[in-house]
């Protein structure tokens, strides 16, 4: 129904920026919000980041004014400027649709496989 292909993940130092992106694709028809969350080993998923439709945004506080997501709705894409970055932000990053699809009322969830974002010291 949906795909959510992540990218932009990698090896960085503490300090540094990265740049996730994730594009979505397959019988949209209408969507709430886009956004990332992250899980680091041991921990449950958090939320990092959404972006509603009308483009009000939320942040997690441990990366408000250090993180800034944006959006390119002719694109169905969702992006992650991560800058300022600390070990403590080292996780898998999930890109997360909230929306309806091709004939379906329904508003459900829709998730990316995950892309690894790893910060030394």
């Amino acid at each position: 129904q949906v795909q959510l292909v992540e990218s932009g993940g990698g090896l960085v130092q503490a300090g540094g920026s990265l740049r996730l992106s994730c594009a979505a694709s397959g019988s949209i028809f209408s969507i709430n919000t886009m956004g990332w969350y992250r899980q680091a080993p041991g921990n449950l998923r958090e939320l990092v980041a959404t972006i509603s439709s009308d483009g009000s945004t939320n942040y997690a506080g441990s990366v408000k004014g250090r993180f800034t997501i944006s959006r390119d709705n002719a694109k169905n894409t969702v992006y992650l400027q991560m800058n300022s970055l600390k070990p403590e932000d080292t996780a898998v990053y999930y890109c997360n649709l909230r929306g309806g699809v091709m004939f379906i009322r329904t508003v459900n969830d829709y998730w990316g496989q995950g892309t690894q974002v790893t910060v030394s010291s």
